[in-house]
C-alpha cells in the first residue's frame, strides 16, 4: 500500500467535507473509507490544537498519537474490543472520537470531563490511566478474563509509551503475558520522551532496535507470506519464536528483548502513517498469543513549536495557535513556586557538601531538579519512571555515605511504599524524601491528588515527617534534613506558588519535633500543618467579633509531633480544630484525637481535611472549597465550633 503523507493544507481541509463533525462514536469512523482517514487525522489534530490553545491540557503526547488513535478505533470494534491506555496524556484523541467531542471544552474543569481515561466517564475507557506502566498488566487481566469466559472474539490492546516502559510493573506484565492464554496486543508508542527526554538502558535499546529495520521488514514480509499460504501453525508459536530469535542472534548479533519474553514483535513502523498502521493492525490483530507492535512517533506532531520543544509543550498552558507563543507570565515580584525554591535550595546545599545528590523518577523539570542537573550533572540522577527503584537507589547511596535528596510527587510515592519501609526506614538510612505536589493538585484530578502521604507514612517507624508553612520553612527543613543525625526525613509541600517574596533567607535548623504557636487565644485552638496554615491565618483575620479569641498552632512536624504543644492545647481548650491538606483519616486530625484520648483530655475536636472520597478535577481553590479547607470555610467552622455549648 502506498505510503500517505499526514500533511494536509488548511485549504484542502476547508474544501473537503468536515469528517470529524460526522464522528460521534467510533462506529461512525468505521463507516468511512480508508482514504478518508488522513483527513480525519488532520482535522483531529487541528481540533486538539484549537481546544488546548484556549483550555490548557497535555498537548504534545496527544498530538503524537493522532494516527494511532484513528487506526485503533478504525480496526477494532470498540467498545466491545478494549483499548487500555497507559497514562491519559496521549488519549485526548480517543476521548474526542468516543462521544466527548462536544464537551471536550470542559476538559479538566470542575464538573467536566477528566484529563485521563476513566471507566466511570465512558464505556470506551477500559481502565483508569493516571499513573504510568499499568496498561500491560491491566490489559493482560482483561484479555485473560475473556479467555476464561470463552469469549474468544474480543480483542484487547494495551498502548504504552517508551517512557512508561521503564516502570517495573510494565516488565512484570511482559513477563506474565506468555504464561496465560491471551491474545493481547501491545502497542509500544516510542517517541523518546516521557515529560523530559527518556533515560537509561530501555531508551538506548529502543534506539538500537530501530536500526534493524531491514531485518524487521524481511521478517514481517516473510510472516505475511507464510500466513497467506497457511504455513504458520498457531500451536507451534513458541517454536517459531525460538527459531526466529536464534536466526536474528546469528545474523545480526542482537537479541530482541520482547521476543525473549515469547512475545511476537513487529516493527518499528511509522506511527504517523495511518494507512500503514491500519494495514499492520489488520494483519496481526487475529494472531493468537501476545504480540507487540513497535511504532515510532513524534511528540507534538503537527505543531512545530511542540515538535521543537517537547518538554516545554508537554502541558504548555494557554497559547496562540497561530504564532506558537505561550501565554505565560513570570513575575519575579511575586512569590515563586515551591518547586523552584526546592531546586535552588538543593543547589545551594550541594555547593556546601559534595555528598549531596539528587534523584528524580522522570520529573527533573516538574520537580526543578533540573537546576542541580545543570550545576552538578554528575550528582543528579533521573532514573526514569521507576519510583520504587528511585527510593532503593537512594537508600543504596545513603548506605555508603552520600546524602540523597529524592524528589517524588506525593501520589507517585504511593508506588514505592515497601521500599520506604524495607529498604530505607528499617535501616535508618539518611535519605531526604521531598514529596512534591502534596495535597490537592487541581486539574489533574483524582489520580494525582497528593492526599494520602501523611496518613500512609505516619505509621512507619524511624521516619521524620514535616511540612513547611512557607518557602522559608521549606528551605530550613531541607537544611534540617541534611544534618548528619536526621535519619530518614520526609518533607511534603504543595504544587504552585508560595507566600513570600523574600524567601532567600539564611538557612537555619528547625528543631525536630517542635512546632510553634503563631497566635494566642482562649476560646478555640486551631492546629494546622503545612501551607494550609495560611488559609487558617486568613480565616482568623476575618473574625470581627472581639469577644472570640482563637489560637493558632503550626505543628510543622507530624512525626515526631510536638507533645508539649498538644498538652498545652489539651489543658487550655475544650474546642480544637485541626486543618491539614491531606485525608482526614490517619493524618494530623487522627493523631490529635488519639493523643487527647490517651492523655485523658476531652476537648471537642473538629477535623478539617480531605474527606473519605476521591476528589475530582477542578482548580485548587474549587477543591479547597469542596473540602471545606479554604479560608472562608474555615472561618465558618470556627464560628460554628465557638458557638457550640
Amino acid at each position: 500500500m502506498k505510503k500517505q503523507s499526514t500533511e494536509v493544507s488548511d485549504q484542502d481541509i476547508h474544501e473537503q467535507k468536515k469528517l470529524l463533525e460526522q464522528i460521534s462514536v467510533p462506529a461512525d469512523l468505521r463507516r468511512l473509507s480508508p482514504e478518508d482517514l488522513t483527513v480525519v487525522c488532520e482535522e483531529l489534530r487541528r481540533f486538539i490544537i484549537d481546544e488546548l490553545s484556549r483550555n490548557p491540557g497535555h498537548l504534545g503526547a496527544s498530538l503524537g498519537t493522532v494516527e494511532l488513535t484513528v487506526a485503533l478505533h478504525y480496526v477494532f470494534n470498540t467498545p466491545v474490543d478494549r483499548i487500555v491506555w497507559d497514562v491519559g496524556h496521549q488519549a485526548y484523541g480517543h476521548k474526542i472520537l468516543t462521544g466527548r467531542r462536544e464537551c471536550f471544552h470542559t476538559l479538566r474543569k470542575s464538573g467536566g470531563i477528566s484529563g485521563f481515561p476513566n471507566p466511570a466517564e465512558s464505556e470506551y475507557d477500559a481502565f483508569i490511566a493516571g499513573h504510568a506502566s499499568n496498561s500491560i498488566s491491566a490489559a493482560l487481566g482483561i484479555s485473560t478474563a475473556f479467555e476464561l469466559q470463552n469469549d474468544h472474539n474480543r480483542h484487547v490492546v494495551a498502548v504504552i509509551g517508551d517512557g512508561a516502559m521503564t516502570g517495573g510493573l510494565a516488565f512484570e506484565g511482559l513477563n506474565n503475558a506468555s504464561n496465560n492464554p491471551n491474545n493481547l496486543l501491545i502497542v509500544l508508542n516510542d517517541n523518546d520522551m516521557a515529560i523530559d527526554h527518556n533515560v537509561g538502558g530501555i531508551s538506548r535499546y529502543l534506539v538500537d532496535i530501530t536500526t534493524s529495520q531491514t531485518y524487521n521488514k524481511v521478517r514481517y514480509d516473510l510472516y505475511r507470506m507464510m500466513r497467506k499460504f497457511n504455513l504458520i501453525a498457531e500451536d507451534r508459536r513458541e517454536s517459531i519464536l525460538r527459531l526466529n530469535n536464534s536466526l536474528k542472534a546469528l545474523i545480526f548479533k542482537q537479541h530482541n528483548l520482547f521476543e525473549g519474553f515469547s512475545i511476537r514483535y513487529f516493527g518499528p513502523v511509522d506511527g504517523h502513517d495511518v494507512s500503514d498502521l491500519v494495514q499492520k493492525l489488520n494483519d496481526i490483530k487475529d494472531m493468537k498469543g501476545p504480540k507487540l507492535l513497535h511504532i515510532k512517533t513524534q511528540k507534538g506532531k503537527g505543531f512545530k513549536p511542540a515538535e521543537d520543544s517537547a518538554t516545554e509543550w508537554h502541558a504548555p498552558g494557554k497559547f496562540n495557535k497561530e504564532t506558537g507563543k505561550r501565554m505565560i507570565s513570570v513575575d519575579l515580584d511575586q512569590p515563586q513556586l515551591y518547586q523552584d525554591v526546592f531546586g535552588h535550595t538543593l543547589v545551594e546545599l550541594a555547593e556546601r557538601d559534595e555528598r549531596i545528590v539528587g534523584i528524580t523518577p522522570a520529573m527533573p523539570t516538574g520537580s526543578s531538579m533540573c537546576y542541580l542537573m545543570k550545576r552538578f550533572p554528575e550528582r543528579a540522577f533521573d532514573v526514569g519512571i521507576a519510583e520504587g527503584h528511585a527510593v532503593t537507589f537512594s537508600a543504596g547511596l545513603a548506605k555508603e555515605g552520600m546524602i540523597p535528596f529524592c524528589n517524588i510527587y506525593s501520589s507517585f510515592m504511593q508506588r514505592a511504599y515497601d521500599e520506604i519501609i524495607h529498604d530505607t526506614a528499617l535501616q535508618k538510612l539518611h535519605v531526604v524524601f521531598c514529596l512534591d505536589r502534596a495535597g490537592l493538585v487541581g486539574e489533574d484530578g483524582a489520580t494525582h491528588q497528593g492526599a494520602f502521604d501523611l496518613a500512609y507514612l505516619r505509621p512507619i517507624p524511624n521516619l521524620t515527617i514535616a511540612s513547611p508553612i512557607n518557602e522559608v520553612d521549606l528551605r530550613n527543613l531541607m537544611y534540617t534534613g541534611y544534618q548528619e543525625d536526621a535519619g530518614t526525613f520526609v518533607i511534603r509541600y504543595p504544587r504552585g506558588k508560595g507566600e513570600l517574596y523574600d524567601w532567600r533567607q539564611p538557612l537555619t535548623i528547625l528543631p525536630v519535633g517542635k512546632g510553634r504557636r503563631l497566635r494566642e487565644g482562649r476560646d478555640v485552638a486551631v492546629l494546622s500543618i503545612g501551607p494550609i496554615g495560611n488559609e487558617v491565618r486568613k480565616a482568623i483575620e476575618m473574625i470581627e467579633d472581639e469577644s472570640l479569641s482563637v489560637a493558632h498552632y503550626d505543628m510543622i512536624y507530624l512525626k515526631p509531633v510536638d507533645e508539649e504543644l498538644l498538652h498545652e492545647a489539651g489543658k487550655s481548650f475544650d474546642r480544637i480544630i485541626t486543618v491539614e491538606n491531606g485525608v482526614r483519616t490517619g493524618g494530623l486530625g487522627s493523631l490529635v484525637a488519639e493523643f487527647m484520648t490517651e492523655n485523658g483530655y476531652r476537648p471537642r475536636i473538629r477535623r478539617i481535611g480531605i474527606p473519605d472520597r476521591f476528589i475530582e478535577h477542578g482548580t485548587i481553590p474549587q477543591q479547597y472549597r469542596a473540602c471545606g479547607m479554604d479560608a472562608e470555610s474555615i472561618f465558618k467552622t470556627i464560628l460554628t465550633e465557638a458557638a457550640r455549648v
